[in-house]
């Protein structure tokens, strides 16, 4: 069976979660929590990617992220094999971490409530999963963006980005007495969370997508237009290949660089490995594409350049004479 096409467009939120292979511990420990968290940081500076709301659990996460450039297929693939990869380093692993793959739920951002009800969800999964005991505020459980959603602004990531659901919550502006507002808010909702509003919770389970009729007729009928864009089986080029491509192109310019530049030079050239550390930290790019984009040979090529690259120059016995 084939798989289900991603809806992608600029602006798209979407609530995506994956569960650890066989339901097991993706997290080991708070180690492991902070290089996801690492990551999480890296693929938003990468993608442009904006979060209103995450938390992770003990075998599965939720984010609720929002795509201002159409590129969440490329920036989850990055994203999922970065961890994966740091947490086998880690714990001296290989293999799948997650689960087949990831679901993502594509809400209406309209400002319809939509929005509010998911990033709901996602902050009430430790109350769902009793991992706050009773009397403890939702904000005491630290592995969620719920505490940041009452700190101040100063002490946020800068990729979480909260005034939406602000907004839709009905609190204008950044204020403290806000902040206590939203809080007596979700705490309220939190009482409600094990009896009446189990059954708005079923749709974001199983759903696809989550919002008014007109929007789901709308996603319906991009699912149409993107299929008949396909060409042999295969998706349309990523938003972020393109992004890629333009940073090549300007840096060449820059440089005064010639067509044929790249084929002339040696593949481990410095400029070149200047060229694939900028691609590998502001792209999803692999290390593949960038080898065969700046024609570096192997990409093991392009990667042990850059290292070398990145390491200070060996001083020499005149050297040290002179310091």
């Amino acid at each position: 069976m084939a798989r289900k096409l991603r809806i992608e467009y600029e602006g798209a939120v979407y609530h995506v979660m994956n569960r650890g292979d066989r339901s097991e511990a993706i997290f080991k420990d708070n180690r492991d929590r902070e290089l996801f968290m690492e990551a999480l940081g890296q693929v938003c500076e990468k993608t442009g990617w904006q979060v209103h709301s995450w938390c992770l659990m003990p075998n599965h996460f939720h984010l609720v992220v929002e795509t201002p450039r159409a590129n969440l297929v490329s920036g989850m693939r990055w994203f999922l094999a970065a961890y994966t990869s740091r947490f086998n380093r880690r714990h001296k692993l290989f293999g799948h971490l997650f689960s087949g793959r990831y679901k993502s739920l594509i809400v209406d951002g309209s400002g319809n409530g939509y929005l509010k009800s998911v990033c709901d969800y996602v902050h009430l999964n430790p109350v769902r999963a009793r991992m706050i005991p009773q009397g403890k505020p939702l904000s005491t459980y630290p592995w969620s963006s719920w505490p940041a959603y009452l700190a101040k602004p100063s002490r946020r990531p800068g990729w979480l980005r909260v005034d939406r659901l602000l907004g839709e919550w009905g609190i204008k502006g950044e204020s403290a007495q806000g902040r206590r507002r939203l809080e007596a808010i979700i705490e309220q909702r939190r009482t409600l969370e094990l009896a009446a509003q189990k059954e708005d919770w079923k749709t974001l389970r199983r759903g696809w997508c989550y919002g008014s009729k007109d929007f789901k007729e709308a996603m319906l009928n991009l699912i149409g237009a993107q299929q008949a864009d396909q060409h042999s089986g295969e998706e349309r080029r990523e938003s972020d290949e393109q992004k890629a491509e333009r940073l090549v192109t300007n840096t060449l310019r820059k440089w005064g660089w010639r067509k044929g530049e790249l084929e002339k030079r040696r593949k481990g050239d410095a400029q070149k490995a200047k060229l694939a550390l900028r691609l590998r930290q502001e792209t999803t790019m692999t290390w593949v594409w960038i080898a065969r984009r700046l024609v570096m040979g192997h990409w093991r090529t392009a990667l042990n350049a850059t290292l070398a690259n990145k390491r200070p120059a060996r001083k020499t016995k005149k050297d040290n004479a002179k310091a």
